[in-house]
């Protein structure tokens, strides 16, 4: 019994030692484990900041060789994608020695002119291939030839290309990538791209007729959603807002500066976007705006490659959140920077393909055809007067958003011709009243998608009279328009489909067709007439005050 009285003392008091020693050894453990979480919770309180770099191009729009800035003293050029990429190559070869990611991103609208109508965008695609470039967002003219061409060349290159909203119609399938996540040098972003109800509104809707647009801001905000938790920064690729001028030099003409409200109001309705990279209204955004709703920063260029936007972030990686800001539009002076041989071969060999076609002569101009947006210009006039005269009509119309380019003075080569009038559309002639003339005209000159341009009449105009009171006179030859009267009017497919909002044309019968692109057209026009020609007259478009 004693014995055993004593085995038991021992064996309690073991177990009493095992009791404390485990109680001991949890307590030690649990406190190391709370050290180490606390360590580590601590750590991840304090900002790990990297500096990244973002550089963003948009309506680039076939600016494949340089432009000259013919409004300053000189004409010094700028852009060109071979120059463009020597100097990308030097941002990133710099930002890389001292470890900083560079990320080179497009907006849209890398289509249209002779080169990308010739094959199919292929060139363009080719382009941003060679470029480096790390994402794009979709633009309308990435559909000029075609829905399912456009997914063809999207497919052949190896970075994303991105629409959150772009269906498939009647259906949930995307037609696009929405979104997608890069990485590199441990930082990662989230990309979206976002095409916005205007941009589609000027696509020929039969090319895009197997598709839907859906609201933009509930997309993106879709997309967001998904990203925010998983990225260090959220970039949003948009082609939206008010469809952008088509002026050679507007960004040396205020007034027809585009305002960018629809890219703030997306932005204060979706929060937790970082950085907002405009497009389709060429509206150079300098310095960047920063909504002071959301902190999130917006920045466009004027498009064709004469300027980068160039934004450096110090970004806290930890938190996911942008510290600090800085940079805005950078101008690719083409003195500046030797072309990138690579990329001048690529172009070289395109261009050489199609050498003899771009080179041909077609005719030779006393004076520079420039482009204006808001106003009568001598570029828009020459069109409507071919467009009349192709169409034997009384009245040509054209619309200021399908003038490409200017046209040299000088000799003028089929390229020029081209680039100036890319697109595909041909001759159309309707029968309208005097009364549907003026609506058209009275819209025209509201300016909502640029000056229309006018052969075979005279309108005094203000447009600071009330909408449908802006015509004061318009006169067609020399009889003023009567209401009842019809009228044999000449224009391009895309304006009588209802093109730039010119609903008036779509319950008119087409009683016309010539199967000529305009760009033939015009090529069929100046083989009628010879030695050198002169500008048109102008006096077309005159801004009055209306008397009260």
């Amino acid at each position: 019994m004693h014995v055993k009285n004593s085995g038991n003392k021992l064996s309690a008091c073991i177990n009493e030692r095992s009791t404390r020693s485990f109680a001991y050894v949890v307590a030690i453990s649990l406190l190391l484990a709370l050290a180490a979480v606390g360590g580590h919770w601590a750590e991840a309180q304090e900002p790990e900041v990297r500096e990244v770099v973002l550089i963003g191009t948009n309506d680039f729009e076939s600016a494949i060789e340089p432009l000259p800035a013919f409004w300053l003293e000189g004409s010094p050029l700028m852009g060109g994608a071979a120059h463009i990429k020597t100097m990308v190559d030097e941002i990133r070869e710099r930002e890389g020695a001292r470890g900083n990611p560079v990320f080179l991103f497009d907006s849209g609208d890398m289509f249209t002119g002779l080169l990308s109508r010739l094959t199919y965008g292929e060139i363009l695609m080719e382009m941003m291939i060679t470029m480096g470039y790390d994402a794009m967002g979709m633009g309308n003219h990435e559909f000029d030839y075609g829905a399912a061409n456009f997914l063809k060349q999207a497919n052949r290159v190896p970075f994303p290309v991105l629409s959150c909203n772009t269906y498939y119609r009647g259906t949930d399938i995307l037609y696009m990538q929405p979104h997608a996540v890069l990485e590199r040098s441990g930082v990662r972003l989230g990309v979206i791209g976002v095409i916005g109800r205007d941009a589609i509104s000027v696509v020929v809707p039969s090319l895009v007729a197997d598709l839907e647009f859906r609201d933009p801001v509930e997309c993106v905000r879709e997309s967001v959603e998904e990203l925010r938790d998983d990225v260090d920064i959220v970039v949003v690729l948009a082609h939206q807002g008010k469809t952008g001028p088509m002026q050679s030099d507007q960004e040396n003409d205020p007034s027809v500066w585009r305002d960018f409200e629809e890219d703030i109001a997306l932005t204060s309705a979706v929060p937790g976007i970082d950085v907002f990279f405009g497009g389709h209204a060429h509206r150079g955004i300098d310095p960047p705006y920063v909504n002071p709703d959301t902190g999130t920063i917006i920045v466009q260029t004027f498009g064709h490659g004469t300027r980068l936007a160039m934004l450096r972030l110090k970004v806290d990686t930890a938190g996911g959140r942008v510290l600090e800001h800085e940079g805005g539009l950078v101008t690719p002076w083409t003195a500046d920077y030797e072309p990138d041989a690579i990329m001048q071969l690529k172009m070289d060999a395109y261009s050489a393909e199609y050498a003899a076609e771009i080179a041909r002569p077609v005719g030779d101009f006393t004076a520079r055809l420039t482009r204006k947006y808001n106003v009568e210009s001598d570029l828009g006039n020459f069109v409507a007067d071919v467009i009349r005269e192709i169409g034997d009509a009384e009245v040509g119309l054209t619309n200021a958003g399908g003038l490409r380019a200017d046209l040299p003075s000088g000799p003028v080569a089929e390229g020029h011709v081209r680039d100036a009038l890319p697109f595909l559309n041909h001759v159309v002639v309707v029968e309208m009243t005097g009364t549907q003339l003026l609506e058209v005209l009275e819209q025209g000159v509201g300016l909502e998608r640029g000056m229309i341009q006018v052969s075979g009449l005279t309108v005094d105009y203000d447009p600071s009279a009330p909408v449908g009171d802006r015509l004061i006179a318009v006169t067609v030859g020399d009889a003023p328009v009567a209401s009842e009267r019809r009228y044999r009017v000449a224009t391009n497919s895309f304006v009588a489909e209802g093109g730039d909002l010119y609903t008036t044309f779509d319950d008119l019968e087409w009683v016309d067709e010539i199967e000529l692109s305009l760009a033939d057209a015009v090529f069929e026009c100046l083989g009628r007439h010879t030695g050198r020609i002169a500008l048109p007259q102008r006096g077309r478009l005159n801004r009055q005050e209306k008397p009260q």
